[in-house]
């Protein structure tokens, strides 16, 4: 995982905590996770566009 073993991902997560408090981490992770969501999401409608654009051009191109 890019590298990193469990004692770089505890260092990170505490300081993490320590810079905007365990109270807000749920907030910041519902935030994080609409916005992977969104991402997702946006990837897949484009690849559902373009394979639409080269099915069209297909049909036009065997009529």
């Amino acid at each position: 995982m890019f590298g990193l073993g469990p004692m770089e991902l505890i260092l990170i997560l505490v300081i993490v905590i320590v810079l905007f408090g365990a109270k807000r981490l749920p907030a910041i992770g519902e935030g994080l996770a609409k916005g992977i969501r969104s991402f997702r999401s946006n990837i897949s409608d484009q690849s559902s566009d373009t394979d639409d654009k080269k099915d069209e051009s297909k049909k036009h191109i065997t009529h």
